[in-house]
């Protein structure tokens, strides 16, 4: 409940001791304080200690309804119609998924259960300015969708490492590959083991059952249903995050008194500080921070990142893949605002007292579950709604996980090898692999625990990813490429250009970026007239450009280096 802060006094020493709540001035009339919330007997030299919040079974039963249907999706896509017949029909739909699912699932997939406790958290503490992140975003949309997006479309790639060998060699493939499953594998045992730490702190909900169960299931449904289980499952999913934060800001906003009150304790705050234009690097978050620096970090996840590209790939049509990129944007921006909005109702609701100064909560990542329990102490099974809507981010970033690593393992591993391998057998292969993957991020998880301090920063993830683009960079031989996903000096800086390729009215797009010691792509249609010999970026496999006047004006040319294309295609 609300409470403000009173410093006491120890009886016999008249030492200060830890901050005793006592009802403040908004409490609701009738409420009281915790029972152990309470001054020790006159004389004792016990010192006070904050009672531990827990849920009740209707909030577990809640729960576990969402892990039911979670279920029940992903048993439905992977027993429907006969099952997956192939691997492309396991990875991508068989290519006939639609802009909204896909949209959706896009945006459930970035809010993982570590941004559903963290950007509420963020707000309460810094301000409303994290709603910058929505522009960079869209930014971080709109170039996806005109430098990216075609180029993976067209060329109808799985693995988006394909694209390198097409382009470098078939070392620097597996090295993209290898980082990726590597670096993804540990990230998603954290999102899978963050949740249930910050849980156990706060009320003291079983780790391991909450790890085993969330981790068990997801790889359950990913490995029966495949891509269509993951994305109709996030549709699902992004709705329960949704539901989630909006009963906590409805029950928060009516707590303060309305939302004019809510707005005007958070300006009094210094919270509704959306105009912070502080060039200064070393400030915390700035509006510049979110457009520069967000835009570039969201680049690589929607750009070139696999869980992203082969959901977008994944759609009928190109436009299609264009929508459902604006419908993620959509998402997000309801999401983000949503959880801005949570933080804010938490700031005012406990501005006269702060939990974590309280000594009622251990870290910041713990505001959100101990206000959730505090507001809906009275009401049974909400509480349960706010930890379905956290689990909901881990099932759908962790299920998406899973079916990409298994997707480039398959696609850059196992068919290169065994290119006779049988539809059906190819299919089980993969299945097996989303198995082991999701397998080994629950033990990920698992050792995560053993490990001292805290959850690990978001920040640490984005240190093992941003190297991957430099794999896009090339300068003299093979080598550099794979050195770029090692060596900071590789990684490139900006993207250059958009070229323009195959004729009037065709914008295949992107896609070489500039880095130290490197050369643009030079904007002539044809390499050989450019600086260096340099191949463009949408003709990874031919040495010249070759126009085909027999096609008709506004009809798409077959891209080079793909089948179907009207040229040989050698290496060079």
């Amino acid at each position: 409940m609300l409470y403000s802060c009173a410093v006491s006094l120890c009886s016999v020493c008249r030492v200060p001791v830890l901050c005793v709540p006592r009802p403040c001035a908004v409490s609701l009339a009738g409420v009281s304080p915790p029972a152990a919330a309470t001054l020790a007997p006159a004389g004792s030299l016990e010192l006070w200690a904050p009672g531990r919040l827990t849920f009740s079974l209707w909030d577990y039963g809640v729960f576990a309804l969402m892990l039911l249907m979670s279920t029940g999706i992903g048993l439905f896509h992977g027993l429907a119609r006969g099952g997956q017949k192939t691997s492309e029909d396991f990875f991508t739909g068989g290519r006939r998924m639609s802009a909204l699912p896909v949209g959706l699932s896009l945006s459930a997939s970035f809010m993982s259960a570590i941004q559903v406790l963290g950007v509420p958290a963020e707000a309460h503490r810094y301000g409303a300015k994290f709603l910058w992140m929505c522009l960079g975003q869209l930014l971080n949309t709109l170039l996806t969708a005109k430098l990216f997006l075609p180029v993976f479309y067209r060329l109808g790639l799985t693995s988006t490492y394909e694209y390198l060998e097409r382009r470098f060699s078939r070392s620097v493939r597996l090295c993209g590959t290898l980082q990726y499953v590597m670096a993804t594998m540990l990230y998603t045992g954290i999102v899978i083991y963050a949740p249930a730490l910050i849980l156990n702190q706060v009320t003291g909900l079983d780790i391991w059952a909450s790890l085993l169960s969330t981790g068990v299931i997801c790889t359950f449904y990913t490995t029966i249903g495949g891509m269509k289980a993951v994305i109709w499952t996030d549709v699902f999913q992004v709705f329960v995050m949704l539901s989630g934060f909006l009963a906590i800001i409805i029950r928060g906003v009516l707590l303060v008194g309305g939302p004019t009150m809510v707005l005007t304790i958070a300006a009094n705050g210094s919270r509704m500080n959306l105009a912070d234009f502080n060039p200064d690097p070393r400030s915390r978050y700035t509006v510049w921070t979110f457009l520069v620096g967000g835009t570039l970090v969201w680049l690589s996840m929607y750009g070139v990142n696999q869980a992203q590209v082969q959901r977008y790939v994944a759609c009928r049509t190109e436009r299609e893949a264009r929508m459902a990129l604006l419908v993620n944007q959509v998402g997000l921006f309801c999401i983000v605002s949503s959880a801005v909005a949570c933080g804010l109702v938490m700031f005012a609701l406990y501005k006269d007292c702060d939990p974590l100064l309280a000594g009622y909560i251990s870290a910041p990542d713990q505001y959100m579950p101990y206000l959730v329990l505090d507001i809906f102490k009275t009401s049974p099974g909400v509480p349960g709604l706010f930890l379905a809507c956290a689990y909901s981010g881990t099932l759908s970033t962790a299920s998406t996980s899973i079916n990409a690593m298994a997707a480039v393992t398959v696609e850059d591993l196992v068919k290169p090898r065994l290119p006779a391998l049988a539809p059906r057998r190819l299919t089980l292969i993969s299945k097996g692999l989303s198995l082991i993957y999701g397998t080994s991020c629950i033990t990920v998880a698992a050792l995560a625990s053993l490990l001292g301090g805290g959850v690990l920063q978001p920040g640490q993830w984005g240190l093992a990813l941003t190297p991957l683009p430099g794999l896009l960079h090339r300068h003299g031989g093979d080598q550099r490429p794979a050195a770029g996903c090692l060596h900071p000096g590789h990684v490139p800086a900006h993207v250059l250009y958009s070229r323009r390729a195959g004729g009037p009215g065709r914008w295949p797009g992107l896609l070489l970026v500039g880095g130290r010691g490197g050369h643009p792509v030079p904007p002539q249609c044809c390499d050989h007239g450019g600086a260096a010999g340099l191949r463009s970026p949408l003709s990874p496999l031919q040495p010249h450009c070759r126009r085909q006047p027999h096609l008709a004006a506004g009809t798409a040319a077959p891209l080079r280096g793909t089948p179907g294309a009207s040229t040989p295609s050698h290496r060079g």
